[in-house]
This record gives structure tokens, sequence and C-alpha cells, in this order.
């Protein structure tokens, strides 16, 4: 008797152990849920922010009638609010999101914490394209603005392939494919230099002006593709999200788990290539976004994919609609470009969260 008792507590004790373990499972999966809608919040504020401030000033309140009653808002407001604003705070918000899903990504199959959208050389290929458009004249579309888009979208889907395809060869080491990268990098940036030296005066300031970053030519139909991205590597995240925190904890055990590394590091990359290729195609180059939006994510939420591509996109697109707030308010009357605006706030804030890191458990 004194044996079944001592068996029955044992056996409610590991109930009460394991109830334990639930509840905590449940609770911390609870406040990373609670994390995200925190994020999201503060990127509808951000987009909130950057629709209404400007040269013509729009309250809050302008702007909700404007969008859901339109009817009830005078002609110039309607104008500047669906001609102006509204497409470049869109485009804000997607390209942020893009940029940060993108880096996500690269840091997990390239097992390296200082990995983004451009470390394989995908916006050095993307900033020649547009500057040959420029200069060259290459066309593929007939409407110039979505032209240079295509030619720089298709630049970067080259490297992409030269980066995928070496990594079937050699196996899609993380390695071997950053090797790579960095050397595409510097090929593209030496062919971009050509571009900037035989390019005339005029061509010249649409270079430079082209791979700062800038909103100022967003519109609906680039809003569409850049959102038509999304929706394909959205599901691709969901569907892949355990794989690829598997893959967090090395090759060997991902194998373990019964995972091709190969076929999902390869797909992953170009996944985060496509959002990384449309994002500079119709931006340029906007740096530190997909570098610094998954730090903010991984160090609120940890590493569990589940929570941390949703999180990493909220962090991306507040990000971005706040750099693009600043860049139209900074100096009245003109749009700095964006990617002087990300480079100058993301460099001491990535610096901050260096020093103040903390470990997160997933």
């Amino acid at each position: 008797m004194a044996l079944l008792t001592s068996s029955d507590r044992s056996q409610t004790d590991q109930k009460t152990e394991t109830n334990q373990v639930i509840a905590e499972y449940r609770s911390n999966n609870l406040r990373k849920v609670l994390t995200i809608g925190g994020l999201v919040l503060a990127a509808f504020v951000a987009f909130v922010v950057a629709t209404v401030v400007g040269p013509i000033h729009l309250s809050p309140m302008e702007m909700l009638r404007g969008i859901f009653l339109p009817g009830q808002v005078d002609e110039t407001t309607r104008t500047v609010l669906w001609n102006l604003r509204l497409p470049a705070s869109v485009m804000a918000v997607l390209i942020g999101a893009a940029l940060a899903l993108s880096g996500a990504h690269m840091q997990t199959i390239l097992d390296n914490p200082l990995a983004e959208p451009f470390t394989l050389g995908i916006s050095a290929a993307a900033a020649f394209g547009g500057a040959a458009s420029i200069v060259l004249g290459w066309t593929v579309l007939g409407n110039p603005q979505f032209n240079l888009a295509a030619v720089a979208w298709l630049s970067a889907l080259v490297a992409v392939a030269i980066v995928a395809g070496a990594a079937v060869w050699r196996g899609a080491s993380a390695e071997s494919m950053i090797l790579l990268g960095i050397a595409l990098v510097f090929l593209f940036q030496a062919l971009l230099s050509l571009m900037q030296y035989s390019a005339s005066t005029e061509a010249l300031q649409q270079i430079v002006f082209w791979t700062m970053g800038s909103l100022q030519r967003a519109n609906w139909v680039s809003n569409l593709i850049i959102a038509a991205t999304l929706l394909i590597a959205v599901p691709f995240t969901v569907f892949n999200a355990w794989k690829l925190t598997a893959l967090r904890l090395g090759d060997e055990r991902a194998a373990a788990l019964g995972i091709n590394v190969q076929r999902l590091r390869v797909s992953t990359l170009v996944v985060a290539s496509l959002l990384a290729a449309s994002a500079v195609a119709f931006a340029g180059i906007i740096g530190f976004i997909g570098l610094v939006g998954p730090h903010v994510a991984r160090l609120l939420v940890g590493e569990d994919q589940r929570f941390f591509a949703p999180a990493s996109m909220a962090a991306g697109a507040m990000l971005l609609a706040g750099a693009h707030a600043v860049s139209i308010t900074i100096i009245p009357g003109v749009a700095v470009p964006i990617g002087i605006i990300t480079a100058l706030v993301g460099v001491p804030f990535f610096v901050l969260l260096i020093f103040t890191k903390r470990r997160i458990k997933c």
C-alpha cells in the first residue's frame, strides 16, 4: 500500500510538473503574440504619421475620412492623400516588411547575425541593372519607370541564380554562399562604378538619387507587385516555420530530423532574394532595415520562426514607415533620400542593440 501511495505521489508530481511546463509554454507564447501585436500597432502609428505629415499637413481624422469617406473631403485633400501620401506610406510598410522578412531568412539560412538581404550581392546587382537601364538604355518595358524597375529586378535575379546554382553545385553550405556573395558584391559594385564613370551629368544624378533609396516614385501598381511577392513569401514561411527553426540548431541536427537542408536553404534563398529584389527595384537601395528589423524581433520573441518572422515584418514596417516620416519632414519641402535616413538612424540603433543584447528564451 505504501508503495502504491509513493507511486501515486510520483505520478501526481509528474502531472503537476507537466502542467506547469505547459502553462509556462502557453504563457510564453501569449507574451510573444502580444509583443507582435504591439509591433503591428507601432507600425500602424508610424504609417499614420508618415501619411499625415508633409508640406500640406493632414490631421488623422482627415486621413480617415479621405480613405473611408472620400466624398466628405475636398478635391485637394483627396488628390494629395491618394496620389502622393498613401502610395508612399503603403510602400514604406510593404518594403519594410519585405526587407525585414528577407533579412530574417538570410540570417537563418546563413547562420550569420550580420547577414541581410544585400549580403549576397542582390542590391549591388539591382543597382547595376538600374544604372545600365539609365546609361545604356537597356529596355524591357515601354514605361521608363517600370523599365528601370524591371531591369534592376532581372539583374538581381541573375545574382540570385549564380548564388543558388553554385550553392547546389557545392552542397549549399552557408560558407560557400557567403563567400560567393561577397565576390558578387565587389563585381557589381565595380560595374556600377563603371556606369557612373561613363554616365552623363543628368544620368549620373539619376543613378545617385536612385541608389540612395527613395519612395517618391511610389504608385499603386508598384505596391501591388510588392504585395504579391509578400503573398508568395508569407505562406512559404508559415509552411516551413518549424524547418527553419530546426535549421538554427545546425545542419546535422536538422538533417537528423528529416529535413532536406540543401533544398530548404536554396528555396529560402530564392524567396528572400525575390523580396529583396522587388524592394530594390522600386525603391532603390535602403540599408539596415533587413539587418535591424530581425534583430529587434529576435530580441523580443526569440528564434522560433512562428513568432520571429511576423515580428521581423512588423519591426521592419515600423522602422521604414518611421524613417519615411522623418525623410519628408527633416527639411521642409524636400524629401531626403530614405536610404540616408535609415543609415543615420540605423547605425546608432544597431550599436545600441549590440550593447544591450540579452538572451531570450524561445
